[in-house]
């Protein structure tokens, strides 16, 4: 799917501007990981894209450029600034962050089955990553959100329609996106904040209102 046309939505300097909000709001979500349960986590620069709905899918598969199975925590969270938080992690990153915290905070490991304990895991470091995040964002930018409880999901990415159904193919789609590497363990995903057409001119207000603040 042609995404040029939205390439005009945001300008460079707003760009910019909601760059340095994310990175503000990831370094925020990290400090709170370490915090809760003591796991450190290095992120990449954010990079902002613009594209539709219905490139989604194919924007995740190439993204995550493996075959198979993967884990993504899903988070909604509504306000002006309305959309999704989504962690995503490649197959078998829950076996490896469940050996982190085995000696932390899951005192119950055993009498656990092995899917549920990754299911918490991840639920739980998801529900602190994205909500610190989205969060932050959402203070910088002089608003607040709700959330809805954060869920666990299998998904063959190249298909990952459940990211989609709910909205038209055609409409924009802000796409926040930041790698990050557990120092721990050799664990990669990635985090993706998304957001839909009805928060655009809220947002580009919003970037414009904090810009003038620091002038």
């Amino acid at each position: 799917m042609d995404n040029t046309k939205y390439n005009d939505i945001f300008l460079e300097e707003e760009k910019e501007i909601l760059q340095e909000i994310m990175n503000i709001a990831f370094g925020n979500a990290t400090a709170d990981l370490a915090g809760v349960i003591d796991i450190y986590v290095v992120l990449s620069v954010p990079k902002i894209q613009v594209i539709s709905i219905g490139s989604l899918p194919e924007y995740l598969r190439d993204t995550l450029n493996a075959s198979g199975k993967t884990r993504i925590v899903d988070q909604r969270f509504w306000g002006d600034f309305n959309g999704s938080g989504f962690l995503v992690f490649p197959t078998g990153a829950g076996d490896d962050l469940i050996s982190l915290l085995e000696d932390k905070r899951m005192e119950d490991l055993h009498s656990k089955t092995e899917e549920l304990i990754e299911r918490e895991v991840l639920t739980e470091i998801g529900n602190i990553l994205i909500g610190a995040c989205v969060g932050k964002m959402s203070e910088l930018l002089n608003t607040f959100v709700t959330y809805s409880p954060p869920r666990v999901m299998t998904e063959n990415e190249s298909e990952c329609k459940h990211l989609v159904e709910q909205f038209d193919p055609d409409q924009p789609a802000i796409v926040m996106k930041t790698i990050f590497k557990f120092k721990q363990k050799d664990v990669n995903g990635f985090l993706l904040i998304l957001t839909n057409q009805e928060s655009i001119a809220w947002l580009r207000k919003s970037l414009h209102e904090f810009m003038k603040s620091y002038e």
